[in-house]
């Protein structure tokens, strides 16, 4: 779950330029993969200022990355707190809650991630993949097709098919 360029500031409201310029550095460390790094970076900036919602997705990248679920989940979920609309936390929340088991929990979420940006490929490939992990194939398929139309990475839609022709289907 590495941070997307999509995760910088999302307004020009001065306070989300703020917390943005707390954290711009900690993005620089995890798109290097150096994870330690900025996680205690992070918690430096969470110290700071607890509502700082980018701190909380990238600590929540950080930890998933360093195979903390746990804690990962307690921060999407802690971001969402801050930034309810945070789309990014939520996706990453579905995947984490689908990675510890919890798959009517990670629905749920992809469906609030779904209801906010319908026809977005990472919303639609997260349900996919809950439902996929669910055993419910029927709705798997349905998102993984709409994630396919969506025009997906390179790489995703691969997978995305491999997964289809083994449910059988022939994906386009």
């Amino acid at each position: 779950m590495r941070p997307s360029q999509d995760d910088g500031p999302t307004s020009t409201d001065p306070r989300d330029s703020a917390h943005w310029d707390a954290v711009e550095e900690v993005s620089e460390l995890l798109h290097e993969e150096r994870f330690r790094e900025a996680l205690a970076e992070l918690r430096d900036v969470l110290r700071a200022d607890a509502t700082n919602p980018y701190a909380f997705y990238f600590l929540g990248i950080a930890l998933y990355e360093t195979g903390e679920l746990e804690p990962a989940r307690d921060a999407y979920r802690a971001c969402l707190k801050v930034a309810p609309t945070h789309l990014g936390a939520r996706v990453a929340l579905t995947h984490v809650l689908r990675a510890l088991g919890d798959l009517r929990g990670a629905i749920h979420e992809g469906s609030l991630a779904l209801s906010q940006a319908p026809g977005d490929a990472e919303v639609l490939y997260a349900l996919g993949m809950a439902h996929h992990g669910r055993g419910d194939e029927a709705a798997a398929r349905r998102f993984f097709h709409a994630f396919l139309e969506a025009g997906p990475d390179f790489d995703l839609a691969e997978e995305v098919k491999m997964i289809l022709t083994d449910m059988g289907d022939r994906p386009s």
